[in-house]
């Protein structure tokens, strides 16, 4: 059976088999249809934010966070920043 829904704690677990060699990602890849990218946004998430950061709004919020943030300040055409609307 493939797991449809993945909540948070579903997740971690996932991740804590595979860190722990209980499963290896390719086990998980096939058991489960998981992406290396899936695994590592996971993995990434967990690390950074803990459990809550596995919620999938948060894991969006985090995403277009991560995104935004090297464009934090912008600057006009003669450098000065500029603020944003």
């Amino acid at each position: 059976m493939i797991t449809t829904r993945w909540v948070p704690s579903r997740k971690a677990a996932l991740v804590s088999s595979i860190e722990c060699g209980a499963l290896t990602f390719a086990e998980a890849s096939r058991q489960y249809d998981l992406s290396p990218e899936e695994f590592a946004d996971w993995k990434r998430a967990l690390a950074t934010h803990g459990l809550p950061g596995l919620r999938t709004t948060r894991l969006q919020i985090y995403k277009e966070t991560t995104v935004k943030l090297p464009n934090a300040r912008a600057q006009d055409s003669n450098g000065s920043p500029t603020t944003r609307a």
